[in-house]
């Protein structure tokens, strides 16, 4: 499984790299706009990945706006539904507004800070990633 962590707090990478790292190779994004020039790439190079771990609250492009960016890029390109990439937010934010915009999205998980590996891992087999 090929993963992109978007997030731009070093310790959260850490724990998210941690957990995700025995079910395949993670790539880590410090802010929004190089987590959607990843994923861009990654789709162009014919590497799609196939899930993101994304923070809301990062520099330069939040993470409710790389979740627009992604599933307009996805439509553009002919892919919808389940064939686009499995987007988990993992954020600090709990609050039902975030959540809704984030699920009006099309989000897959919303996961809130501090992550905990069994909650991780048990969203990860529910998409049927593991």
């Amino acid at each position: 499984m090929r993963i992109l962590i978007a997030e731009d707090d070093i310790v959260s990478q850490s724990i998210l790299e941690a957990f995700l790292t025995p079910c395949g190779v993670c790539d880590v994004a410090s802010n929004g706009r190089k987590a959607f020039e990843a994923f861009k790439a990654a789709w162009e190079e014919g590497r799609q990945y196939d899930l993101l771990c994304l923070d809301i609250m990062m520099p330069e492009m939040s993470g409710q706006e790389v979740l627009c960016k992604i599933r307009e890029y996805e439509k553009n390109e002919g892919i919808a539904g389940l064939d686009g990439v499995k987007i988990i937010m993992t954020t600090a934010l709990g609050d039902s507004e975030n959540i809704r915009k984030a699920f009006r999205e099309q989000c897959e998980a919303y996961l809130v800070k501090p992550i905990e590996k069994a909650k991780l891992l048990n969203a990860l087999s529910e998409l049927g990633l593991i």
